[in-house]
């Protein structure tokens, strides 16, 4: 039995430093006239019960989103896995009846809008899920459990690896196949540079 719609949060993953953009904040890189976050949270909200952005940075910067904004609860920019925890842990406390997140990474403005309801009927009830395509698994774009709040708690604790796909790995996620759109596209392109942002600005918004 797939777990249901309204048991589900989303987790929008905006904490990172982007390097390769220079430093500045992704989430407000401009596509087709708003930012990179709008796009994500308005293909991720019909597919969720509820969401909350992960970021670092500027949280007053996200109000026009008018969705809740969490900070890392571990040190040190840990990367996606403490973002994930931080949606876990909002989850835990904010959204009664929740049972699982779906993270979203907020550079992959494409990606498909059935995500979630796939992830959740590969998953099961209790179980991870994580997407793929082309061959190439994309760890940001999973379903995990919120029973799994201590565990990644004390992986990241452990300091051996800040990689989500080797937490993933520990858990025997089930892994979902989405196609490239009918262009040829990865629905999972993400935006790391300037160039890839150029790229993708003269394609039409799917």
């Amino acid at each position: 039995m797939a777990i249901m719609r309204d048991e589900i949060v989303g987790v929008v993953l905006a904490g990172g430093r982007s390097a390769r953009m220079g430093g500045r904040d992704k989430a407000f890189l401009e596509l087709a006239g708003r930012p990179l976050v709008a796009h994500v949270v308005a293909r991720l909200a019909p597919q969720v019960s509820t969401l909350v952005v992960s970021a670092n940075r500027r949280p007053e910067s996200y109000a026009a989103q008018a969705v809740p904004v969490v900070a890392d609860t571990v040190s040190g920019f840990a990367g996606p896995l403490a973002g994930i925890l931080a949606g876990i842990t909002w989850a835990g406390d904010h959204a009664p009846g929740a049972r699982s997140v779906a993270t979203v990474a907020v550079d992959t403005p494409f990606f498909p809008d059935d995500l979630v309801a796939r992830l959740a009927a590969a998953a099961g009830r209790d179980g991870i899920a994580v997407a793929r395509s082309g061959g190439r698994v994309h760890p940001t774009f999973a379903l995990v459990p919120l029973g799994l709040a201590g565990d990644l708690t004390t992986f990241l604790a452990a300091g051996s690896s800040r990689r989500v796909s080797d937490w993933l790995s520990r858990h025997d996620p089930a892994t979902v196949d989405f196609d490239a759109w009918p262009d040829g596209s990865d629905p999972f392109f993400n935006i790391n540079t300037p160039e890839d942002l150029a790229a993708v600005s003269t394609c039409a918004v799917r």
